[in-house]
Parts: C-alpha cells; sequence; structure tokens
C-alpha cells in the first residue's frame, strides 16, 4: 500500500500560496487553499521578477507566458532626480540572462498571478475563507473560519501576508513597524503621455527623501507602471487599505521638483493607489509542528530590491523540495528545514532591503541574482542537532 502523503492547507491565494499549491499538489499532497477573498481581482501594480523568480518559473511552467506578455528591458537605470544623471547602470536583455541563465522581465502583476493560476489544478481555491483561527493537535490542524466552518488538515501553511492570523498564531499579536513612508502606484496607457518621452528602460530616480521607480509592463510598451516611495503619515491605514485609491494634487507635489521625465508621468496618470510601507524584524522562526509561514507571512520587506514576490517564490520551491519524497509523518521535520533553508537569506534580503540603497551605485547582484533555489544544497538542521 503507498504512503499517505497528507492533507495540506494552504492560507492565502496571493503569488506564494498559489505557487506552492502547484509544487505540493505535483508531489502528490492533497492541497487546498483557502482566501478570504471573494476572486482574484486586479489590481494596477508592476512587478518586477529577476532571474532567480525566472527559474522558480521555468519549474512551475509559467517561463514561456511570461515571456511573451512581459517588458524585457535591455537595462537598468539609476538617476538623479533633478539633473537625470545616471549615478548606475546594469545592462540587461540577454546579456543578464546569459550571465545568470535566466531572464528579467517586468510586468503587470496580475498577469504574473494569471500565469501561475493557469497551472493550478482546479478546484483547489476556497474563496470567502477568512482565517480566524487554528487548532493543533499530534494528529492534525483545526482551522476555524469567519462564516462558522471547520477544516481539518494534517499540515498548514500560514501564506496570508503582512497581517498574517497563522503567525499571529504561532507567535503572539506584534504589529509590523510603519516605516514613515508611503508609496503611490498606478499602471495606465502610455497614450496618455502624449508627446513625453520616456526613456524606455526600467528607471529608478533617486530624490533626497523619495524615489519613483518607472518601468513598462507589456511587451509592446503600451501600458507604463511606476511606484513611489516618500515620506507621509498613514493616519489613513487600517489593516484592510493596502492599497487604497491616493490625491494625484499631493503625488504632484511631491514631485513637482524633479526631472521632466517623471513629472511628464505623474501628470499624465489618471488615478493612482497607495499604501503603507511595512516593516518586520526577521522572525526567529516559522513553524510550529505542523504549521509553517511562507512569502509576506515570515519575511515582509520594502519594495526597494523588488525581492518581496520572488522571495515568496523560492520559498514555495524550497518547501516543495523538503517534502519531496515526505509523508504525512514526515510533514514536520520537512517543515524545519524549510524553515533552517531559506530564513537566513529572507533575513539578509529583508535587512538589504531597509537600507533603500540597492543599485543605486555601482552594485555586484549576483548574490541575489545568481541564486538558484532548485540547486543550492539543503541544509539539515535535525542532523546537525544530533
Amino acid at each position: 500500500m503507498a504512503s499517505h502523503k497528507g492533507s495540506i492547507a494552504i492560507i492565502g491565494a496571493g503569488i506564494g500560496g498559489l505557487s506552492a499549491g502547484v509544487f505540493l499538489s505535483r508531489l502528490g499532497f492533497e492541497v487546498t487553499i483557502y482566501d478570504q477573498a471573494s476572486r482574484f481581482a486586479r489590481v494596477g501594480a508592476g512587478i518586477q521578477q529577476t532571474p532567480n523568480a525566472m527559474k522558480v518559473h521555468r519549474k512551475l511552467g509559467t517561463e514561456a507566458r511570461l515571456r511573451q506578455a512581459a517588458f524585457y528591458s535591455p537595462k537598468g537605470m539609476s538617476r538623479e532626480w533633478d539633473t537625470g544623471n545616471i549615478t548606475n547602470e546594469l545592462t540587461m536583455g540577454e546579456a543578464l540572462e546569459q550571465r545568470y541563465g535566466a531572464p528579467y522581465l517586468l510586468m503587470h502583476r496580475a498577469e504574473l498571478h494569471g500565469a501561475i493560476e493557469s497551472v493550478l489544478p482546479p478546484g483547489l481555491v476556497r474563496f470567502n475563507h477568512k482565517l480566524v483561527g487554528l487548532d493543533q493537535n499530534h494528529q492534525g490542524v483545526t482551522l476555524a473560519f469567519a462564516d462558522g466552518s471547520r477544516v481539518q488538515a494534517e499540515a498548514v501553511i500560514g501564506a496570508d501576508g503582512v497581517h498574517s492570523v497563522v503567525r499571529e498564531w504561532m507567535l503572539g499579536p506584534e504589529k509590523p513597524r510603519f516605516s514613515g513612508r508611503v508609496a503611490y502606484r498606478t499602471t495606465f496607457p502610455a497614450r496618455l503621455l502624449g508627446s513625453a518621452q520616456i526613456t524606455p528602460v526600467r528607471t529608478k530616480w533617486w530624490g533626497p527623501d523619495r524615489h519613483m521607480v518607472v518601468y513598462f509592463v507589456t511587451a509592446n510598451r503600451d501600458e507604463l507602471y511606476f511606484v513611489t516611495s516618500q515620506p507621509e503619515d498613514a493616519q489613513w491605514m487600517t489593516r484592510e487599505s493596502w492599497s487604497q485609491k491616493g490625491d494625484l494634487n499631493v503625488l504632484r507635489e511631491a514631485y513637482a521638483g524633479f526631472h521632466p521625465e517623471v513629472r511628464a508621468i505623474v501628470t499624465a496618470c489618471p488615478e493612482v493607489h497607495k499604501w503603507a510601507l511595512m516593516e518586520r524584524d526577521p522572525l526567529p522562526r516559522w513553524c510550529e509542528g505542523r504549521v509553517t509561514l511562507l512569502g509576506d507571512a515570515c519575511h515582509p520587506m520594502t519594495p526597494y530590491m523588488a525581492q518581496g514576490a520572488t522571495s515568496a517564490l523560492e520559498d514555495a520551491a524550497m518547501l516543495s523540495r523538503c517534502l519531496e519524497g515526505v509523508n504525512a509523518d514526515g510533514i514536520t521535520a520537512a517543515f524545519r528545514r524549510y524553515e533552517a533553508n531559506r530564513l537566513p537569506r529572507t533575513a539578509q534580503i529583508q535587512q538589504t532591503s531597509s537600507k533603500n540603497t540597492w543599485m543605486r551605485n555601482a552594485t555586484d547582484p549576483t548574490w541575489v541574482y545568481g541564486y538558484d533555489v532548485w540547486s543550492v544544497p539543503l541544509a539539515d538542521p535535525d542532523r546537525a542537532a544530533a
């Protein structure tokens, strides 16, 4: 008789949760993904998928679709906010792909999410399931949802974001720190720029206390994205207001002294969303028996290195490596291996990103972009402790 692989409940149907669902279902686990939303929604946001992320997409089966849809920027530039002087230039395109073995793609977040959803086995996602509590014993975990329903699983993965209910159950209530900065972001049709000329590369404009990142999110460069970071209070913020409408006048005033390219972009955009940038120190642990964490639930980070979603993808890949060949009885040990092999890297990225100096001047990004989650040697914490 074949060994029982086990049932795994994933809380959160974001990029990390869906990716984990794909990989773990392929290993033979009975996977169900629970999300509090009523459906998948398209949020106006761009996202960068660096070569280390694309190595995960290669095994997901999403690389070809993303290559077809995304912007393949020839360069990445850092420029001074007012003069436009270039302080750092990263050759991207084919040269970067040859160097690191995978492309660097820029795309709409909805395209990324849709690509992963397309390779997910049907019927795995349960919408309208807001987690309110967990109870664990030696046999498994009982999940309680806001609608009164209860579900049992042999293991749980908390991929439920910066306000993770699973993390709070595991480590107690702890609010993430507000960084004192707010990000404004949007995508909009490039035709709205009119006669304004935008340099067709991924560009970060560095100001004294604020910045803006700009790039196209489609292969034919018909949609433009930008995201800012600027000092602002967040009295409007609630747990649910991670992305609400922003005031265009406030945005335009904040960048009034910037280079003409920046001013043309904020003048042309028809609307913006904003969200408060939160930080959290690296957690001491991610696991509690049959429960573990993934993505922003365990390592929320500032977006200054474009590694938030990528780290969640790497988490999903590493989790699948640690669970390969494991049945229900071995899940707890596999979760410990996953934590041991992911926590140090994500902590380093969190701390580096927080400084907001990444790529401003000459930088060797190899430790980030050259990482291959599929081939790095696996540490075994149980063997080390023996």
